[in-house]
């Protein structure tokens, strides 16, 4: 056997002893990878789409810098929530496609996604006794607190200026939950001439225009504070907007969808088991009808496989259920080219070939036929998978994207590995109706 042989079966093996052990136990824990990524058809979860209204927009900034500024927050707040592998992706000009599997509390998501979160402080307006001027209803008159700047500009006191470090704290004595935040330098400026001037009055803090809390000035501050009137939940979700930054123009929902994962673990399970009777099929198939050469494409497909899984568990691939459908048609074309391989290493045989001719040959004259059968399902994959990420068809999406890797690398099988046993076999075994012909 040729030494570029040699290293090329040494090259598989441990190629094949790598990926068996990132795949095995498949829940095992590998190099920060637990398990397969599933998608929300098989996790649960829910699938969410926004538009952006983004007519108001800054007019300083173009509408791909404010979408790129929105996906970034929307990102952080989705991380910070503690969603597990989220999908968040821009759709056409002002859309964004937001997917959250595994998370059950969908309504307190979208809230915590959507909501702009601008916050503002304002202060009272005093009347002739100095005290805070109300409307007919009795309700406090706010009006937005302004400081001059390190610049001499008189700026207003909003979330833009506060540190990327909000947390959630327990009041000592009540155990109330209060946000503390704290301010860049420029923030820090102005917040201490507004809270200086409004010793023993009110300040209010508003987020979205609507009054979270309203604490009376008791010493003049600089560089933090904190916010209270919130429960625990409503404070976690506001130091995470507070953190993530508020959203540069407002979002709706125009499409939501969840989807029940006992629905999933059903359709994974009539999966695995579809799959099985049809893998089974094809190696009884392959083995009776083209004996030792379908034990080799046997031996492949179990390489393939293996190989498969790990970079699906690796990289990871988001797997669907059309994703799973497409990884058992990708089994299909590795079979597919085998059996190319092995009619054209037949016919080669029967026409007094040797058996180490024949294989060389029928890898020679079956290439073509396998390169440009899976040439045109590259082809047909970009297709979907743009139609998918244009149009938001994330099944779509999945099925092209899983299509493409697996007939990629049942390529890899076909040429390589394939040929490289069938090589050795013929080497051992001699007897040419092993092979498929006619001693």
């Amino acid at each position: 056997m040729k030494t570029s042989n040699i290293w090329l079966l040494i090259f598989i093996l441990i190629l094949f002893c790598l990926c068996l052990w990132l795949v095995v136990p498949l829940e095992g824990d590998r190099f920060g990878r637990q398990g397969l990524t599933l998608g929300l058809d098989l996790k649960g979860g829910a699938y969410l789409v926004y538009e952006a209204d983004v007519s108001k927009r800054d007019p300083s900034q173009t509408v791909d810098q404010v979408m790129q500024s929105v996906l970034s927050k929307i990102e952080r707040r989705v991380n910070a929530f503690g969603v597990k592998e989220p999908i968040i992706q821009r759709q056409g000009e002002n859309r964004i496609l937001v997917q959250l599997p595994g998370e059950k509390n969908i309504d307190e998501a979208k809230k915590l996604i959507g909501k702009v979160a601008l916050l503002v402080f304002k202060e009272t307006i005093p009347d002739a006794s100095g005290q805070p001027t109300r409307d007919e209803k009795g309700e406090i008159i706010w009006q937005n607190a302004t400081a001059v700047g390190t610049d001499g500009k008189t700026k207003e006191l909003t979330g833009q200026y506060l540190k990327p470090n909000a947390k959630v704290v327990l009041k000592s004595g009540t155990n109330e939950p209060e946000v503390a935040f704290e301010w860049n330098d420029e923030g820090a400026v102005l917040f201490e001439q507004i809270t200086k001037r409004n010793l023993d009055k009110p300040l209010g803090i508003f987020l979205d225009n609507e009054l979270v809390s309203a604490p009376t000035v008791r010493a003049v501050i600089k560089n933090s504070g904190v916010i209270t009137g919130v429960d625990m939940k409503e404070a976690q979700a506001l130091a995470i907007q507070l953190n993530s930054g508020s959203l540069d123009v407002p979002l709706k929902i125009i499409l939501e969808q969840t989807v029940d994962a006992t629905l999933g673990a059903d359709s994974i399970k009539r999966s695995i088991v579809a799959g099985a009777i049809g893998l089974i099929l094809v190696i009884l198939f392959m083995v009776l009808y083209y004996r030792m050469s379908g034990v080799i494409a046997t031996l492949a497909l179990l390489i393939y496989g293996v190989i498969l899984t790990a970079i699906f568990k690796m990289v990871p691939v988001t797997l669907t259920l059309a994703g799973i459908a497409a990884g058992v048609v990708s089994v299909g074309m590795a079979v597919d080219a085998n059996i190319l391989i092995f009619e054209r290493m037949k016919e080669e045989l029967r026409a007094g070939r040797t058996l180490g001719a024949a294989v060389e040959a029928g890898f020679k004259r079956a290439w073509l036929a396998i390169r440009d059968s899976n040439v045109t399902t590259f082809i047909a994959c970009i297709v979907l998978f743009w139609f998918g990420d244009t149009f938001g068809a994330f099944v779509v999406k999945g099925f092209a994207l899983t299509l493409f890797i697996g007939v990629s690398l049942s390529m890899f099988t076909a040429i390589t590995v394939s040929r490289l046993l069938l090589t050795i076999s013929v080497l051992i075994i001699k007897n040419r109706w092993l092979y498929g012909v006619k001693a």
